[in-house]
């Protein structure tokens, strides 16, 4: 093994918040050696949010065109080359991925260096290079971005199935004949509704009361009936209990749960559990690191693991799996390291968005979260159908909800699930990050015809009591 090499920083894993902190702390004048086992760009890039939003892009136009007679227009039957589909994903992945690489390899004083790392004590890792061989790095700052992977349940008779992940799935080159999924969060709901909108018969098994157990039962609800509109087979309740797969593929899966069949028969299996952290192949033991009992390295607001020098940002803490989350730990760390400034992640408000058709953009907190931390609240809810936009280009399905705390007028959280409900909840989390009352946002004078327009209706009967705050 070659003497090690020193830096200023080692930054294990270049995903979205790796890949720009190396890359800001080179330009600050430090050496930098970022360190990538697969791809530069990490799961957002190369296994989520582009080659996804990508692929149910595709998904919708196959859904605009079975409704074009809805607007008046005749196009005959629609089709859908799923090889094709999956080559535009490629190559807009490529793009992305090489673009994140160049940034990387044109910044002088970033070394990229590509296998996989492992402590060898708190300030040095030995890395596996790809191409092989191993090279020994040290530095008084090591940060640990190694993102997390899809979970392999433990069902009975699953190590002998061809099952699917969310990785996998795309790469299918024909649309399933039946399409199962394991699962009713946002992976399993994204990828069941794009392939239904594909052609695939789609039955999605949760173990929950409604599909997205984190969200208010009204919305969750909302949702699960519009999924279910558009041709989803839904068992709530459900479990899965065992796995068999047949010499022509067919697998039968057995389920346990109230109304749902013994058992279902399907061309394809899609496993949208949950996902969990890189951290079995980093002998985060020789640094003095402990994970908690999922695997996260555990770290503060200041994104400080328990041993000085060792930072951990990302899906790889246990915090929200969200692409913007990440980037934000990479702003905090960013301004600590490279400007000493007070930065933490106390004073984020979480926003994130859930791509079916419509859109759900959550913000803050829900209404069962309010009331379980004993605020006083006052609750907005308007259908969709009640807005002048949704109905011009008809896409009136899903509601809007707001909570707000009654005595401040400030808003707590909102759930927009809408067309374009991503956007709109956008609006209210920088109304909420400027701290703006919703009695303002009751009477601002948006533009119409736009959807932003309606959180004056979404506000307008809400009941509040006298505030200062008004």
């Amino acid at each position: 093994m070659a003497d090690p090499t020193s830096y200023d920083l080692i930054v294990l894993g270049a995903g979205q918040g790796g890949g720009p902190l190396a890359g800001s702390a080179a330009d600050h004048g430090h050496s930098v050696a970022l360190v990538e086992r697969a791809h530069v760009g990490g799961t957002c890039v190369n296994e989520g949010c582009t080659p996804t939003k990508t692929m149910i892009a595709s998904a919708r136009v196959a859904h605009l065109a079975r409704r074009a007679e809805d607007y008046g227009v005749h196009i005959g039957d629609v089709t859908v080359d799923l090889a094709a589909v999956r080559q535009r994903k490629r190559d807009i992945v490529e793009t992305f991925r090489a673009g994140s690489r160049r940034s990387v390899e044109d910044t002088d004083g970033l070394d990229l260096i590509e296998g996989a790392g492992r402590f060898v004590d708190a300030h040095a890792l030995a890395v596996d290079l790809n191409d092989g061989g191993t090279r020994t790095l040290t530095a008084p700052h090591i940060v640990i971005n190694t993102g997390a992977r899809p979970v392999r349940p433990p069902i009975d008779g699953l190590d002998a199935v061809d099952a699917l992940t969310s990785t996998s799935i795309m790469e299918l080159g024909t649309v399933p004949e039946h399409l199962l999924i394991l699962g009713g969060g946002y992976i399993g709901l994204e990828f069941g509704q794009m392939f239904r909108r594909f052609g695939a018969e789609v039955t999605i098994v949760d173990r929950g009361e409604h599909i997205l157990g984190r969200e208010d039962a009204d919305v969750a609800e909302t949702l699960g009936d519009i999924l279910r509109e558009d041709g989803l087979r839904i068992l709530n309740e459900t479990g899965m209990t065992a796995v068999e797969q047949a010499a022509d593929g067919t697998i039968t899966a057995h389920l346990n749960g109230d109304g749902a069949p013994d058992h279902l028969d399907a061309s394809h299996l899609l496993l949208a559990v949950g996902r969990r952290p890189n951290t079995d192949a980093l002998s985060l033991e020789a640094a003095g690191l402990e994970t908690d009992r999922r695997g996260f390295v555990p770290v503060n607001e200041r994104l400080e693991t328990e041993v000085d020098g060792v930072y951990a940002i990302g899906d790889v803490t246990g915090g929200p799996a969200f692409t913007h989350v990440s980037y934000d730990d990479y702003r905090v760390l960013r301004d600590r390291l490279l400007a000493g400034a007070p930065a933490t992640t106390d004073d984020r408000i979480l926003a994130y968005t859930l791509f079916t058709d419509p859109q759900l953009g959550r913000v803050g907190l829900s209404e069962e979260q309010a009331r379980d931390q004993g605020r006083d609240v006052a609750v907005a809810r308007m259908p969709m159908a009640h807005v002048a936009r949704a109905l011009e280009v008809d896409e009136p399905r899903g509601l809007m909800k707001a909570v707000v705390d009654a005595e401040t007028h400030q808003l707590l959280g909102a759930a927009i699930l809408g067309i374009e409900g991503g956007e709109v909840m956008s609006i209210l989390h920088t109304a909420m990050m400027g701290e703006v009352p919703v009695t303002r946002l009751q009477q601002a004078p948006y533009a119409h015809p736009t959807l932003a327009e309606s959180l004056n209706n979404l506000f307008a009967d809400l009941d509040l009591r006298a505030s200062a705050a008004a």
